[in-house]
């Protein structure tokens, strides 16, 4: 805000701790308080340095895992209100319809960090594309019916890469083809899990494509707690 022409009187709202689905939970929060300021701006920064938790002493699974699997990374989205004047873009662009967070009761085990004295240690369960199946799909059916909307008529699925069972998780559990997970899976393979910011990544790609009027995406992260965060979002 020092470098760039920022307004003194911008609102800053730190979120800190909701790892890899930051980045959906702050489309979210974005997405909420334009619908209550319909005029608001609102610019969700998403940052992680995932490297300053290598421990080198920790030869545990989870820790090699981590390491190969996660990377730093950096990003921001512009979510703006139906009534900003900032809108004035004549190609089609998605507008967030509704946004769901579920947390799943007693899963702190699942996915998280172990706060020690010398640094964090990496929790990460190998039972998340399991939970895919068995918690996320029915928690995704029960949103969609709640708009009521079918997998049918979702034609993007914007989906944080949490690694690649992770993705084959959905591929299965959805019974999505691998098309429809493709921007996902490219991104894992050039930055690896940036944590929050890389649904950022994926979301980019999709809006580089020529979308059509009417159709529907699907965006999903998964996180520490444990926990998920989903959104809808129609082109128009």
């Amino acid at each position: 805000m020092n470098i760039l022409p920022f307004s003194s009187s911008v609102k800053r709202i730190p979120i800190w701790g909701l790892g890899c689905a930051g980045g959906a939970s702050g489309l979210a929060r974005a997405f909420e308080y334009c619908k209550a300021f319909p005029k608001a701006n609102v610019l969700v920064l998403a940052v992680e340095l995932c490297s300053l938790t290598f421990q080198l002493d920790d030869r545990s699974k989870s820790n090699l895992i981590g390491t190969s699997l996660f990377g730093d990374g950096a990003a921001c989205m512009l979510v703006c209100g139906m009534e900003s004047p900032v809108v004035k873009a004549k190609k089609t662009l998605p507008h967030i319809f509704a946004a769901k967070s579920v947390l799943k009761k007693d899963a702190l085990d699942v996915m998280g960090w172990d706060i020690r004295n010398n640094g964090l240690y990496v929790i990460f369960s190998k039972d998340i594309p399991t939970l895919v199946a068995n918690w996320l799909k029915p928690v995704v059916e029960d949103f969609l019916a709640e708009q009521k909307l079918s997998w049918n008529e979702i034609s993007h699925f914007i989906a944080h890469p949490g690694g690649k069972k992770v993705i084959q998780a959905y591929e299965e559990a959805f019974g999505i083809h691998r098309e429809m997970t493709a921007d996902a899976a490219f991104i894992l393979r050039k930055y690896g899990n940036m944590s929050s910011p890389t649904i950022f990544y994926v979301l980019e790609r999709v809006l580089k494509k020529s979308i059509r009027s009417d159709e529907i995406g699907l965006a999903c992260a998964l996180g520490p707690g444990f926990s998920t965060e989903l959104l809808l979002m129609r082109w128009t």
